[in-house]
């Protein structure tokens, strides 16, 4: 008699199905349409090939391509290895290591023979397209590792032997098959064939070295980037994106708009030009009227500290490959152990901000009556991030955070948290951001008591919801494993004008570095309590936050915020004298105006002040002087209007005033 196994499905029916049968049997025992929509399944929560089949009674879950996320990770698992499956049948002699799907799309590192080049895109493309049409089968087979290490020796493929050789001893690994012909060494799953991807729905885009296991000490390969889709319309909306996207490009704006530039001299660290500098000096401006009206007091802190508070703070061991040393010769690092003997005398740029604000909260003697007390810091921080990771003022070196902690007891946690979601919702509405909130929970590596975090971890959720933002409105999820080494985290996630999300905001629940360095206050029954620390930033830093805003607005910044608000251009010489006259009064009235007086035609000035992004061009010839009007231009709009210079001043300087000082 044949034995039968138990499948409980989602809707809470149960179908029997004999041994050995798979995810795919299911899904035709229950429609032709589901059978041929299923691609892949969920067996007891794993994510599995449709294909595989089951070991005992279990729960499933059928995924289709309306289960976008895991369809698009399966799409491009399976594009990386069918490019790494072109490549070998173009370039014999090519080994291959991995391919990970990404966030976009996919890549793979390669061996070669001789480096890939762009030129070499092409051709790879037509025999995947080639591989995708043969509607290959994708078999998963489990070898044994000394089976597996001995295959890959005697094809010459050393990358993937030394891999399999890590492995435990025993241990059966997955490979998966494309047809007869072709093998490699991954956990899967995969689609069920070559054929169930659409061959117009990818692109290979680019080529760049990378190193055996990303260490520049090992082989350098060569890496094939591609982006991956479920269809072609899909490709076309993500490279329309892209094309936006470089129209955007913060560095490229930057330039043109005369904001900032980079060099190696400082590699790493911004040059603020004075335009640049503006529109940062009105975000920190508009920063400290939001902190001062939020009962925060701001405080400077050094540069420099001394290594042994950041190892008592637990930073030297956890993040010393990230820290700017001073001298750089610094003993051998582990995770736990001491590393700085006692007559050393090692110093380090600060990273983060957090320990010296417990130092300043030390001074005194805090009572529970002084709690909440809100520190905040414009905090210059310096991280010794990968030469390779830098990318404008995306990800540098040096940076600073609009930072603050909050110490406050534990009664005060959630209603503290509440008010600065409630701050945060402000600030981000104001520069025209929507937002998800993620909650990123504790890493694997960690310090504190699972009851800590337990405790950490409710307090913010709890507080989410009592801000009316823990909702499908505003994206809220839960991230496992996500957390920083010493407490769970709420992570804002911007969406900007053209879709994308950035990661930018955040707020800690930490109990653990107040312990690790000592911070009490007198409770109301006179003995001494560790605080709470919230750490909090909104803008995360200023560096990053103006390149996301360049990006956002594609330059052209609200009046407000913009560096030149107006420039009064004349069409003829003779009317000099009157654009000087109506650029007095606009700075009087506290604008920031420029004067372009350029024996240059008219249209000219517009096309460069246009590049140039200023929001209202103010033309004036002797008409206008006769008049005493002028004619406004303004970015983004066809046409001119004619206004007085009162009427001109009165609208300027109501788009100049910043959002939140507005009636």
């Amino acid at each position: 008699m044949t034995e039968m196994l138990k499948i409980s499905l989602p809707d809470g029916s149960v179908r029997e199905m004999p041994k050995g049968a798979t995810p795919a049997d299911v899904a035709a025992a229950i429609g032709p349409g589901l059978a041929k929509a299923a691609i892949a399944a969920r067996v007891n929560g794993e994510l599995r090939d449709i294909s595989r089949a089951f070991e005992g009674d279990c729960e499933l879950a059928l995924v289709t391509a309306r289960d976008e996320d895991e369809a698009l990770d399966l799409a491009r698992h399976d594009f990386a290895h069918i490019l790494a499956e072109a490549v070998q049948a173009l370039f014999p002699g090519t080994q291959i290591t991995f391919g990970p799907s990404t966030e976009d799309g996919f890549y793979y590192d390669f061996a070669p023979k001789r480096p890939f080049t762009e030129d070499d895109l092409p051709a790879i493309e037509a025999k995947m397209r080639e591989i995708i049409a043969a509607d290959k089968p994708l078999r998963r087979e489990v070898w044994d590792r000394n089976q597996l290490i001995a295959r890959w020796q005697a094809e010459g493929e050393s990358f993937k032997a030394e891999w399999a050789a890590e492995l435990p001893e025993g241990e059966e690994i997955s490979v998966y098959w494309s047809g007869d012909d072709w093998m490699d060494m991954c956990r899967g799953p995969h689609l069920a064939s070559t054929g169930k991807l659409d061959p117009q729905a990818f692109k290979l885009t680019r080529v760049s070295g990378a190193y055996w296991r990303g260490d520049q000490k090992n082989a350098q390969l060569s890496r094939i980037y591609g982006t991956g889709w479920l269809n072609k319309k899909q490709l076309d909306a993500h490279l329309t994106r892209l094309e936006e996207a470089a129209k955007r490009d913060h560095r490229r704006l930057g330039n043109e708009m005369d904001l900032f530039h980079l060099q190696q001299e400082a590699h790493g660290s911004v040059f603020w030009h004075p335009k640049g500098f503006r529109v940062w000096r009105e975000l920190e401006a508009y920063m400290r009227r939001a902190i001062d009206a939020a009962g925060y007091r701001e405080v400077k802190t050094p540069q420099i500290m001394d290594a042994r508070q950041w190892e008592q703070s637990g930073h030297w061991g956890k993040y010393r490959e990230n820290m700017f040393v001073i001298p750089d010769e610094v003993p051998n690092v582990d995770d736990e152990g001491p590393v700085i003997s006692g007559d050393a005398d090692w110093m380090a740029l600060k990273p983060m901000n957090c320990p010296a604000h417990v130092l300043i909260f030390r001074q005194g003697i805090k009572s529970y009556r002084d709690l909440p007390l809100r520190l905040y810091e414009n905090g210059c921080c310096h991280r010794n991030e990968p030469h390779g990771a830098l990318h404008g003022l995306m990800r540098v070196r040096q940076f600073t955070q609009d930072d603050a902690h909050i110490f406050c007891r534990e009664d005060q946690i959630v209603d503290e948290v509440r008010a600065f979601c409630e701050l945060a919702d402000r600030i981000y509405k104001d520069f025209g951001f929507t937002y998800s909130i993620k909650l990123a929970l504790r890493p694997e590596k960690r310090f504190g008591s699972d009851e800590v975090w337990d405790k950490a971890e409710t307090e913010l959720r709890t507080a989410v919801a009592a801000a009316g933002l823990a909702t499908p409105d505003y994206g809220w999820e839960e991230l496992p494993g996500e957390g920083a080494f010493y407490a769970p985290k709420l992570e804002w996630h911007l969406t900007d004008a053209i879709g994308r999300t950035w990661q930018v905001g955040t707020i800690q629940s930490d109990r653990v570095l107040p312990e690790r360095l000592d911070a009490t206050y007198v409770g109301d029954d006179g003995e001494k309590h560790r605080p709470v620390m919230l750490h909090r930033a909104i803008f995360g830093s200023y560096e990053r936050f103006i390149g996301i805003l360049i990006e956002h607005f594609a330059g052209r910044f609200p009046v407000w915020l913009a560096p030149v608000q107006a420039v009064v251009a004349t069409i003829v010489s003779d009317a000099d004298g009157y654009a000087k006259a109506v650029a007095d009064k606009l700075e009087a009235a506290g604008l920031r105006v420029e004067t372009d007086l350029r024996n240059e035609k008219i249209n000219y000035k517009v096309r460069e002040h246009s590049l140039a992004k200023v929001p209202h061009l103010l033309v004036v010839g002797m008409r206008e002087a006769e008049e005493g009007k002028v004619a406004i231009r303004t970015l983004g709009q066809e046409g001119q209007r004619i206004m007085s210079v009162e009427d001109a001043i009165a609208m300027l300087r109501d788009e100049a005033t910043p959002p939140d000082l507005r009636g």
